[in-house]
Formats: C-alpha cells, sequence, structure tokens
C-alpha cells in the first residue's frame, strides 16, 4: 500500500496489519528503526518482528483485546530488529474496515527509559508466565464472549430492523404507510431530475365507504381495507410501492411506468377490484393517475393525480382517469 510523504516521515513508526496479522504497510520511520529497507517487510506476518515474549503477549492481549473493544492504547512491547536486537516502544491501535476487509492501524514509538521499560517487561513476562497455565481455558472463554456478542450483536439488528418495519408500516393492511410513500415519492422525483427515468402515481379510492361502514360496521370496512390491500399487494410488481394514504384512499408509485403503462396497470386494478368475491358486497373504486414530466415536484404530482381522482369521482364512480384529462 502506498503511504503518503508526511506518513512515511512522520516523528512515529506507523504499520497496518490484515485481520490476519499480516504487516499491510510499513512507513519509513519504522522501518529504519528496525533497519529494514524497501518492502522487506511488507506481507510479513507481525511475528516476524516480534520475539518469543512478545508474541506470547500479542495473541493473549493484543488480539482478543482489539477484537473486542477495537482498540488498544499504551501497550508496551518490544520490536525485534533485523540484526536481532529487541526495541522497546510503546503502541497504540486500532481496528478499522477499508473496503469491505478488516485491517489494525498501529503507531509505535520508541521508548528512551528503557530501565523503566525492562521493568514493565519483566513484570509483564512473570505476569504472562503465571497466565500461560490458563491461556487455553481463557481463549475458550474468549471465544464464548464473542459469540454472545456476536448473537448480541445480531438480535440488536433483527430489533432495529422490526422498529424500522413497524415505523413505516401501516397497522391494518401491512401495506407501508404514509410517510413511507411521500419519502419515496421524493426519491423518485429526485431520481428523474437527475436520469429522465418516467415514474407514475396512482390514487385509489373506495366507491361509497361511508355506507359501507354505516351499513355492517367498522369491522366489515376494516376487512375490506385488509382485503384491498392484499389484492394491490399481489397485484402490484416488484420495484412498485403500494401504500396506505389515509382512510379508504390508497397509492401506487409505479417505477419506470410512463402514461400508457399506468394506465394499464390503473384499469388492471380497478377491474380486479370490481371482479373480486366481496361476501355479497359490492366494491368499487376510482383511481386517478398522475405521470411525472419536467418541472413536477412530489406534491405537484400528488395533486394532479388527487384531481384526476375527484374527475373519476365526479365522472360516476368505478373508473380510470389520467391527469393528462382521459
Amino acid at each position: 500500500m502506498h503511504l503518503d510523504e508526511q506518513l512515511n516521515h512522520a516523528p512515529c513508526g506507523y504499520f497496518s496489519l490484515s485481520g490476519e496479522g499480516h504487516l499491510h504497510s510499513v512507513n519509513l520511520t519504522l522501518l529504519d528503526m528496525l533497519g529494514y529497507g524497501g518492502s522487506e517487510l511488507t506481507d510479513r506476518h507481525i511475528e516476524a518482528i516480534l520475539s518469543v515474549t512478545n508474541k506470547l503477549f500479542f495473541h493473549t492481549y493484543f488480539y482478543p483485546y482489539i477484537r473486542l473493544y477495537g482498540h488498544v492504547k499504551e501497550m508496551y512491547l518490544s520490536l525485534r530488529t533485523k540484526d536481532g536486537r529487541e526495541l522497546p516502544v510503546l503502541m497504540n491501535g486500532v481496528r478499522q474496515e477499508r473496503g469491505g476487509e478488516v485491517f489494525i492501524d498501529c503507531v509505535v514509538l520508541e521508548m528512551n527509559k528503557r530501565i523503566e521499560h525492562e521493568k514493565d517487561i519483566l513484570r509483564t513476562k512473570t505476569q504472562l508466565e503465571a497466565l500461560y497455565q490458563a491461556t487455553h481455558e481463557a481463549n475458550l472463554r474468549l471465544e464464548q464472549l464473542h459469540a454472545e456478542y456476536e448473537e448480541k450483536q445480531q438480535e440488536l439488528l433483527r430489533l432495529n430492523e422490526r422498529l424500522e418495519t413497524l415505523a413505516s408500516t401501516d397497522p391494518l393492511t401491512g401495506l407501508r404507510n404514509r410517510r413511507f410513500f411521500q419519502e419515496r415519492l421524493l426519491f423518485e422525483t429526485e431520481q428523474y431530475g437527475r436520469t429522465q427515468r418516467p415514474f407514475s402515481l396512482l390514487i385509489l379510492d373506495i366507491d361509497h365507504f361511508k355506507s359501507i361502514n354505516d351499513t355492517y360496521g367498522h369491522p366489515v370496512g376494516d376487512l375490506v381495507l385488509a382485503s384491498l390491500a392484499d389484492l394491490l399487494r399481489s397485484n402490484s410488481g416488484p420495484d412498485d410501492v403500494a401504500a396506505r394514504y389515509g382512510g379508504e384512499e390508497f397509492v401506487l408509485i409505479l417505477p419506470g411506468a410512463g402514461r400508457d403503462d399506468a394506465m394499464c396497470a390503473a384499469e388492471r386494478y380497478r377491474s380486479g377490484v370490481e371482479a373480486a368475491a366481496w361476501e355479497g358486497l359490492r366494491i368499487t373504486i376510482s383511481i386517478g393517475v398522475s405521470t411525472i414530466s419536467p418541472g413536477d415536484t412530489d406534491a405537484a404530482l400528488v395533486n394532479k393525480a388527487d384531481h384526476a381522482l375527484y374527475a373519476s369521482k365526479s365522472g360516476g364512480r368505478n373508473r380510470v382517469t389520467h391527469a393528462d384529462g382521459t
């Protein structure tokens, strides 16, 4: 990996590890500190510049800690130079993702207070020797904790997805709600401005729905709404967006549909509702259609479809009208 000149000559050593521990990039400062040149360390494992003690330290502390918390701060260890000497350093590391791959970026500072550092190393070595007997058990426990963490993360993602779905879904019909429809309509309008890809909007209204509620009660009315939603869902294309707009009104966004395709789709919905079995009821819908044109806003598109719906209602109901008057 190419490093820019500022990072290459930074007053501290820098290296980047792959998720498997291979040196992905090393700056010139660190190469000079260790006595290497050019790309001698590129793609070599980090263990190539660690003593035996520090290899154990890396595997029992550094990797588990950075996997759990994403970072390590003020880690004291010795790197092994090309000629075999130990170079005491202070290291910070952070776990990051770039381009779908996990990397561990580290900076190291050479320690001048060698005596204090050697005391730390001796103390750490003693602790590691004591811990070495329990390494296997500790690793098993770490794997268990990691598995539990991953399970909690997945559970949280599932809950977030469910909350997002609930926030954008109409509880009675299971269709998208008005908020989702408005956001999607704005998106399609803005995309049309960039790509000129057409789309159309349908507003559907159940004819004489108030009389259904008044005659048979709201439970029957709710059943009609839910059944109509099922019909819209089963007849919609994979990219279409069907939503409940409010009351007995429904909306459909038809991406890629010009005027003629939208009118055919609207007629398919209208005739499908008229022909469906409604447990002895006669249910029909009126539809207003508008197709995006240059200069239209999302609000203008809704307004045109709404006027077309009004024309279908005033023209006798159970019909489809386009905003262009046909």
